[in-house]
Order: structure tokens, then sequence, then C-alpha cells
């Protein structure tokens, strides 16, 4: 009889550690001693260590922690450096980009400055961190599927506080550095031009969004369901097809109708999760560049009903002439 394995019975085998594969001429050398961490292998391997970061990782580090040091100090002096505020507003609190006075100048640091100089500093740094992802993959011989999903992210980051605010000519159009900020700014966006559920890009991005949630949920409880056949070990599974990889396959062939393959539904996964922030950067990219107001659109696209006039029709007061006294 098989032993039952899954996330909550979970057996740590621990061996020897190990320092990885070789590195090639021109790499730095891996950093401290690795060890077996419980805790670490109830959530994934139980080594920790050693790490690699390279000039290019360490460049990134340093620029990233200035990125998050300026918007938190930026944050700090917005409540007079009250630490007690700070933690206690700390979710309302922003460093908001330049008004739309400035254009795209290069504001004073208080009006904005801070702002331009913590994004230069942060997309630096996920450059650095991109460039460093593909080397790593290059290096020790994968794919480089990995980096380029970073890229889809890196370009819906690009379009929300570069490329669009570029097309519109201020740098007040990006999002806010700070939690609920952003979000109000979401809020705003969407009112401001007609409500962005009638954006058919967003409504891809929404459908990819959750479609990968969902397949990587049904992987995950597939593999989790087989994992007393040590479905988990999906490379010996695929190169040996046994017990676990044909019973999840026959279990998706019967509720699914169709049958994917231990890596078939990594490829559905990775694309629909890649195409979440490409389709939904390019719906933020056309908005107020090609459409102003969404709604109005989708009613002339025969996508959403125009709806009866109700109330009597409103005269904009711009409108009127002015009335003497």
């Amino acid at each position: 009889m098989a032993q039952y394995q899954n996330l909550f019975t979970t057996v740590q085998a621990v061996g020897p550690t190990h320092h990885g594969v070789e590195l090639g001429h021109g790499n730095s050398p891996r950093t401290g001693e690795p060890l077996i961490v419980y805790w670490a292998g109830l959530l994934g391997n139980a080594q920790i260590g050693p790490i690699y970061l390279g000039g290019l990782g360490v460049a990134s580090l340093i620029l990233g922690t200035l990125a998050f040091n300026i918007i938190g100090f930026n944050m700090l002096a917005s409540v007079n450096w009250d630490p007690i505020q700070f933690v206690r507003q700390l979710f309302w609190l922003a460093l908001e980009p330049p008004a739309p006075a400035y254009g795209l100048s290069i504001p004073p640091m208080n009006q904005g400055g801070w702002w331009l100089l913590t994004g230069a500093f942060l997309t630096a740094s996920m450059f650095l961190w991109w460039v460093r992802t593909y080397r790593r993959a290059r290096e020790l011989g994968m794919g480089t599927h990995i980096p380029w999903a970073f890229a889809a992210a890196i370009w819906l980051y690009l379009v929300l506080g570069f490329f669009r605010p570029i097309l519109m000519g201020s740098w007040s159009e990006a999002v806010p550095f700070g939690i609920f900020p952003h979000l109000d700014w979401t809020a705003a966006f969407s009112l401001r031009y007609g409500n962005l559920f009638y954006n058919p890009f967003h409504a891809l991005s929404i459908v990819f969004l959750y479609g990968s949630v969902l397949l990587f949920a049904m992987h995950g409880a597939t593999i989790l369901a087989v994992s007393r056949f040590g479905g988990e070990r999906e490379i010996e599974q695929i190169a040996d097809r046994g017990t676990a990889s044909e019973r999840a396959a026959l279990f998706w062939r019967w509720t699914m109708g169709f049958n994917a393959t231990m890596e078939s539904i990594h490829r559905w996964a990775w694309w629909f999760a890649v195409l979440c922030p490409l389709a939904g950067g390019i719906g933020i990219l056309l908005t107020g560049t090609v459409v102003d107001n969404w709604y109005l659109w989708a009613v002339k696209h025969g996508v959403a009903p125009s709806y009866p006039a109700v109330f009597p029709a409103v005269v904009d007061p711009a409108t009127l002439s002015a009335v003497k006294p």
C-alpha cells in the first residue's frame, strides 16, 4: 500500500547539503555554507544557501533599497517625522508624482522630484534583476521562460509609470507610490475614463488573471491528489509514465474533456499568467491616448446599451451667457 503524502503530511528527505552545479568562467563564487532548516522544508526545499548575487544582483538590491528608503522617508516626512503616525497611517501615505503644471519637466524635489528619482532607481533595479535572471538561466542551461514572464510584469509597470505619462505629456498621469493611494488612483482612473470595465483589454486581462489562478489551482490540486503515487516527482513521471500521471491524465479527461500533460499544463498556466499583464498594459496604454470614454466606446460598438433619458437634460453652465444685474 502506498503511503499517503500531501501538503499537510510531507516527508522531508534530509541528506548531505549541495553547493549546486559548477559555474562557468567569469562568475562570482557563491556565498555562505548551505544548511538544513526544518521550517523551510515545510514550505519547500529544506536547504538554505549558498547564495549567489553577483555584480548585477548586488547593484539591483542597492538601487531597489534606495528607492524603498526614499519612499519611506518621504512618507515619514509627510507626518512630520512622527514614527507613531507613520505606522498608524502607513496604508494611506504616498509619494505622489509631480503636479500637472510641470508636464514632463523635472520639478523640485519636494514637488515630485523624489517621485521621479524613486522611479528611476526602481526601474533600473528591475532591469538589472531581469538581466540577472536571464543570465542565470543561460548559465545553468535552462530555458528563459522565467525572465520573459518577469518582463511581462515590467511591461505593465512601465506602462503605468513611464510610457503612458509620456504619451499623455505629464508625469502627473503616473501612479503614486503607496498602498491605498495607488488603489485610489485606480478607482479615479476608471471613473475619469468612463468605467474601465468596458475596456476590452482590461476584460481580457481579468480573464487571464482568473484563468491562470484556476489553472494553477487545478494543477496543484491534481498533483497533490496523486502525490501518494509520486506525482510530485514530475520529471520522473514525464520520463517514465507511471501510476500518478496516468491517473491525473484520466481525471482531466473525465472532468475537463481534454488531456493536459505534465508539460502542457505548465505552458497553459505560463501563457495565461503572462498575458494578464500584457493585455492589461495595452488597455491602460490606450486609455486617454486613443479612447477618452470607454463606456461611450462600448455604446458606439454595440458592446453596452445606451441608457434612456430619465431625467430632464442638464445644461452645462459653462455654455450659458453671463447674466448682467
